[in-house]
């Protein structure tokens, strides 16, 4: 392991199954992180569903090499990005099988990441093959879980947090994401997928709740045409900004 890698900390960002909002998350914690000063990078390593391409604004363009390294691709909020969406052609499926996967990750995090000092991992869903090639290579600091509250995801969101700790990675908390609806034409508060559930497992595992995000069209929206919500301010962005001084707190403890 080079000097540079030890120095540098990685901190995974998973869940349990898919489309609970993970990559959200990620992207719009690195934004939060880099403004409390960190200098941060980000691996999408969902390598069949690569989205951190769309969610910040840099699709179409292309990594370079050197010297057998990968240049990360630079997005328009200052954090470095590296994912198979850069490198395939948009809507190509991959068709490989876990070694492959895990040498993709490899590229990834093992790039020219520069003075960057903290890199989030954003993982595809479950405990499969590209986990276990970063917990064998790349250790992570710390894990974040994100789960919608409904019961399905919180029993595979403990799946994924029984991972981290049979890897002695500590988890630095939960996330509860799409917890409460407001209606735009009512005003009127609704939870289609529950509320709280996150927070109680949180509780019942001895573990951080680090906040929650709401079901909000705008946010969707944002991550569609590359403007997460976390590079703005207000009451969409606050939620994340929320979760990233918790996150921040966790790595000034660590030190």
């Amino acid at each position: 392991m080079t000097a540079e890698r030890r120095q540098r900390r990685l901190i995974a960002v998973g869940s349990g199954k898919g489309g609970v909002g993970k990559s959200t998350l990620t992207a719009n914690l690195a934004i939060a992180l880099a403004r409390l000063g960190h200098k941060v990078g980000l691996v999408d390593a969902d390598i069949y569903g690569p989205s951190q391409p769309v969610i910040l604004g840099n699709q179409g363009k292309k990594p370079i090499a050197r010297d057998e390294k990968l240049v990360p691709v630079e997005s328009e909020f200052g954090i470095p990005v590296l994912s198979m969406g850069h490198l395939v052609e948009p809507g190509r499926a991959l068709a490989w099988r876990g070694p492959m996967a895990g040498n993709a990750l490899t590229q990834l995090i093992d790039a020219h990441w520069g003075d960057v000092d903290t890199l989030l991992v954003d993982l595809p869903p479950g405990t499969g093959d590209v986990q276990l090639t970063m917990l064998q290579r790349f250790k992570p600091m710390g894990a974040v879980l994100v789960s919608t509250p409904q019961d399905l995801a919180l029993i595979d969101a403990a799946r994924a947090g029984q991972l981290f700790d049979q890897a002695e990675v500590p988890v630095i908390g939960l996330v509860e994401n799409m917890a409460g609806y407001v209606c735009p034409h009512c005003g009127e508060l609704s939870d289609p997928f529950g509320r709280g559930g996150v927070e109680t497992a949180a509780e019942r595992l001895e573990l951080p709740f680090l906040g929650r995000i709401p079901l909000d069209l705008a946010i969707r929206e944002g991550s569609d045409r590359g403007q997460p919500p976390a590079c703005g301010t207000g009451a969409l962005a606050a939620p994340f900004h929320d979760i990233a001084a918790k996150v921040d707190a966790w790595i000034g403890a660590q030190s």
